[in-house]
């Protein structure tokens, strides 16, 4: 190998890890994951998506902005392969040995000469897999053209197979850690409808309402989109902070907690989102109309909404409503949520609309999202759900009726 990982002592000796969730539960995922490779015939996964790289490992930065991923074999420990300064992000947020934590040289960043899918080659054959069936995720907002060249180029005794939403659809159904996290977002999320409610008048500029909607979600909490180092030392360049001391109109509204959401933010869990229902002035009668329209046709979806039902039977059951209101709405009405990073919140997985014939369980959280969107104005009014054993659960508590304030 003609480029080598940052040594121990180019590092800082790192923090102890803070692992989101138990080593239990990274092992299931990991089997899960292991599963559904080996049903596809796969002896290595490239994992690029960030969501699933933290959704396998712990691994939390604001990094994706440069080549990174995880590999996973059917045997062994991941390995967490990035940026080298972004090596002790890795150390401080992931489960594996050092050993497992593969930093490049920063001079295959953004160069025209050569791309850290090249140093990944090496780097997969010097762990024996360069023979190997390996899944990329080939539709994917962090895998480029030029990563694909790269492998296919440097490992021509391997096989690529494109994996796309393999990992995503592993994730559909969250674990009780996940779901106590999703309610903690949805605590906040009421925080930040409130603060709206409170502050939003006529005349006011939209980025100072922003500004308290942000100031709402941040106050003793992790942080939307902010990257605040996690150490005084900064050392992880790319971290995101967290909650610790001297350390470092329709509004959507959405929280992450540990990594949880909508407003993006910090520590891999799951999201929690809610589409406040403001009005300023005095509502008119169309608007009015329509709203009631939509009330009540997210009162038929929601009741669709349980376990051994299809996701188009909460499409059906919402659009059979609004047609009686003369009203359609061409798009899905929601997707399916939990762990993610920029630019996507949703997981890319279900959609609730006609021909998903994925079968509801308990534990799926789903972004049942209603908008009706017209020529000259619109009406969000959506909720964050959580599928039942029996029926689904509004993991926000707010009022769905339009809040008009003079």
């Amino acid at each position: 190998m003609n480029s080598k990982s940052p040594t121990s002592s180019e590092l800082e000796t790192p923090a102890p890890v803070e692992l989101a969730f138990s080593r239990d539960e990274y092992a299931a995922r990991i089997a899960k994951t292991r599963r559904a490779m080996d049903e596809r015939g796969l002896d290595l996964l490239v994992v690029s998506d960030p969501s699933n790289m933290a959704w396998l490992t712990g691994y939390d930065g604001w990094s994706f902005y440069v080549h990174q991923c995880v590999l996973l074999a059917l045997e062994g420990d991941p390995v967490w392969f990035g940026r080298g300064m972004d090596a002790n992000g890795a150390k401080r947020t992931v489960f594996m040995a050092h050993d497992d934590i593969v930093g490049y040289a920063d001079h295959y960043v953004m160069s025209t000469e050569r791309h850290p899918m090249d140093y990944l080659s090496e780097v997969i054959a010097a762990r024996g897999w360069e023979r190997s069936r390996i899944g990329v995720e080939m539709d994917n907002y962090y895998f480029s053209a030029a990563a694909y060249r790269s492998l296919e180029t440097h490992l021509r005794d391997a096989t690529l197979l494109d994996a796309t939403g393999l990992v995503n659809w592993q994730r559909l159904v969250k674990s009780e850690t996940e779901i106590a996290y999703m309610r903690n977002a949805a605590r906040i999320v009421e925080k930040m409808h409130a603060r709206i409610m409170e502050v939003v008048e006529p005349g006011m500029r939209k980025n100072e309402l922003v500004a308290e909607i942000y100031h709402a979600a941040i106050t003793g909490v992790e942080a939307p989109a902010a990257t605040i180092p996690p150490s005084c030392r900064c050392s992880p360049p790319a971290s995101m902070h967290r909650r610790r001391t001297s350390r470092g109109t329709t509004s959507r509204c959405g929280r992450a907690r540990r990594r949880s959401s909508k407003l993006r933010a910090s520590t891999n869990a799951t999201t929690a989102r809610s589409a406040a229902r403001f009005y300023l002035g005095r509502p008119s009668a169309r608007e009015r109309n329509a709203e009631s329209a939509l009330l009540e046709a997210i009162e038929a979806g929601l009741d669709a909404a349980r376990p051994g039902n299809l996701c188009e039977d909460i499409h059906r059951a919402f659009s059979e409503s609004l047609a009686r209101h003369g009203l359609t709405k061409e798009s899905r009405c929601g997707y399916s949520i939990g762990l993610s990073y920029p630019p996507d919140w949703g997981e890319r997985t279900i959609s609730l609309r006609p021909g998903d014939r994925t079968v509801l369980e308990p534990n799926m959280t789903i972004h049942f999202m209603p908008a009706l969107w017209f020529e000259d104005w619109g009406l969000e009014i959506t909720e964050s759900i959580r599928i039942t054993e029996t029926s689904a659960e509004t993991l926000a508590n707010w009022p769905r009726e339009l809040q008009a304030k003079a």
